[in-house]
């Protein structure tokens, strides 16, 4: 690390062994299991391979959102005295979770290992999906978005300050949250950092309705149950060049019920405006959508459970490379459009 030794940090730090992994060839990625598509993620552990926390964790909008100085030394200290509660025997040791291998995974081998090429997070995430997507298990509300953002449930934290709520709106105002109170467990689960949150709350069910969250509050612990709100689930997957993710080079906005009810098209429905196609789509020959066009339903479909877009909708059903025929509505005219996915190959 390159802290100053006479840092807050550099204080802390003094007192652990820091050991960075550069490739992953043969790490247990049982034991270290993340989000990988985290730009930086510490463990903090102990020699038995007891994790007392992680430290790490994104949203959309950067790659660093909540890595912070402050933040990481509060965490090194409060490592420290979980650590001499283990020793001490005050604090329960975890079941180890079942090993698994990169070398498990036959196309990372092939492809990366084989080939004496670097194994990366981001490339392990991205095989995984690929296996499942061969194997029949992959769950896309699952393995594609990952890491739900906090914010869609009105939390904005202090990150220098950890888990302590800067501003609330929205469901956890609803719920009871106040700015400065300061978030202890989720779903049941005792959290430490924004890590540890966002790896419990990834671990949520999609069809879940709520969520429990129990803050500290003028050194009381108070109990919330927040509602979700509809697709909460739903992340930005821009950053992540996942290659399960049928690429289709348009964006398009949920079409408001005044517009929907002048348009005559069901009020529960996913048509959605086109609001960009980038130049791609020409190039790849995915399709000839206009800028103002409406997609009215995708392969005769509507209405979708958990797509409020066309866009959506094809990127939970489609696998990259299909082919699908859009109702587009266009100068009040109403046209079929063939699409073609795309699966991107991104570096491996």
């Amino acid at each position: 690390m390159l802290s100053p030794l006479e840092s807050p940090l550099g204080k802390q730090l003094r007192n652990y062994a820091c050991v960075r992994i550069t490739r992953m060839d043969n790490v247990d990625i049982g034991l270290f299991e993340y989000d990988r598509n985290n730009t930086l993620y510490f463990f903090l552990m102990n020699a038995d391979e007891q994790i007392y926390m992680r430290y790490g964790g994104r949203d959309g909008r950067s790659p660093d959102s909540y890595l912070n100085l402050d933040s990481l030394a509060l965490a090194a200290a409060k490592g420290l005295e979980l650590h001499r509660q283990y020793l001490g025997g005050a604090l329960a040791k975890t079941a180890r979770p079942k090993p698994i291998s990169p070398l498990d995974y036959p196309m990372l081998v092939e492809r990366t290992i084989k080939a004496h090429a670097c194994v990366e997070c981001h490339l392990i995430g991205d095989y995984q999906n690929l296996h499942r997507e061969k194997d029949g298990t992959l769950d896309k509300l699952v393995h594609l978005f990952r890491s739900p953002d906090i914010r869609s449930l009105g939390i904005e934290l202090d990150v220098p300050k950890g888990l302590v709520v800067k501003e609330v709106s929205g469901p956890a105002q609803s719920a009871g949250m106040r700015a400065g109170d300061r978030i202890a467990t989720w779903e049941g689960d005792t959290v430490w950092t924004f890590a540890d949150l966002q790896h419990r709350y990834d671990k949520v069910p999609r069809t879940a309705k709520t969520v429990r969250v129990t803050v500290e509050r003028d050194g009381a612990m108070k109990e919330l149950t927040a509602a979700l709100p509809v697709l909460w689930w739903r992340t930005d997957t821009r950053y992540r060049q996942s290659s399960i993710e049928p690429r289709s080079y348009f964006e398009d906005r949920v079409l408001t019920a005044e517009e929907k009810a002048k348009l005559g098209l069901r009020a529960d429905g996913f048509a959605s405006f086109v609001k960009y196609v980038s130049s791609m789509a020409q190039s790849v020959g995915a399709h000839d959508l206009k800028v103002g066009d409406i997609i009215v339903s995708v392969d005769g479909k509507d209405r979708d459970e958990n797509a409020d877009t066309a866009s959506l909708y094809i990127v939970l059903h489609k696998t990259p490379g299909d082919l699908a025929t859009m109702e587009v509505l266009r100068d009040g005219k109403r046209i079929s459009m063939p699409l073609k996915t795309i699966r991107m190959s991104f570096r491996k």
